[in-house]
C-alpha cells in the first residue's frame, strides 16, 4: 500500500508489535521508524509525553497549541489512562506500557506501538506501527495522511531527545 512504510527496513516490518495483540488480523497496518541517538532510557521520557501532547503538526493536531518542549513532571503512564492529549483534552485510551520499551494505544479506531530497540552504537530505534480493522475504502487514504503526521512527529521526538535544552 501506498504509504505504509517510512524509514523502516523489511526485517522491522517483520518483527512482532504489541499492537499485533490488539488487532490480530488488522486490515490496515503502517509503519514508521526514526534513528535517535541517545539511548532508550534517554529518550522513553519524550516518547512518554505523547501522552500530554501529539508532537506532530500542533496547529492541525493540538489546535494550535504548542507541544511541549520540556520534560513535564507527572506520575508514570497506567495502562487504562488516556493515550494521548489533543489541545488539552484527552484523547484514545492507552493498552499496554512497558517503559523504555514500549508505549501503546488506541485512537480513532487504531492501535498505535511505539517501540524503543537500543542498537549498538548507542543510540535507539524509535518504531511506530498503527494497525487497524475496517477503514474499507478509506484506508489508503488514513495511510497517507498518517504519514506526514507521524514523520513529523518522530522527528520531533528525535530532535528534543538528541538536544533536549534546544
Amino acid at each position: 500500500m501506498l504509504g505504509d512504510r517510512w524509514g523502516v527496513s523489511d526485517a522491522e516490518v517483520a518483527r512482532h508489535y504489541p499492537c499485533d495483540e490488539f488487532v490480530p488480523f488488522p486490515t490496515l497496518q503502517a509503519w514508521r521508524g526514526v534513528t535517535v541517538r541517545t539511548s532508550p532510557e534517554a529518550l522513553w521520557p519524550w516518547v512518554r509525553q505523547i501522552q500530554w501532547a501529539p508532537y506532530s503538526y500542533d496547529l492541525i493536531d493540538n489546535l494550535g497549541r504548542r507541544s511541549p518542549r520540556r520534560l513535564r513532571e507527572a506520575p508514570p503512564p497506567v495502562a487504562g489512562e488516556h493515550f494521548t492529549s489533543v489541545g488539552n483534552r484527552p484523547r484514545g485510551r492507552l493498552l499496554a506500557i512497558a517503559p523504555e520499551v514500549h508505549y501503546t494505544g488506541r485512537i480513532l479506531g487504531a492501535v498505535l506501538s511505539y517501540v524503543l530497540v537500543p542498537i549498538g552504537d548507542g543510540s535507539t530505534r524509535l518504531l511506530l506501527k498503527l494497525v487497524a480493522r475496517g477503514y474499507g475504502p478509506l484506508g489508503p487514504a488514513a495511510v497517507l495522511g498518517d504519514l506526514p503526521m507521524a514523520r513529523r512527529q518522530l522527528l520531533n521526538l528525535k530532535r528534543l531527545a538528541e538536544n533536549p535544552l534546544d
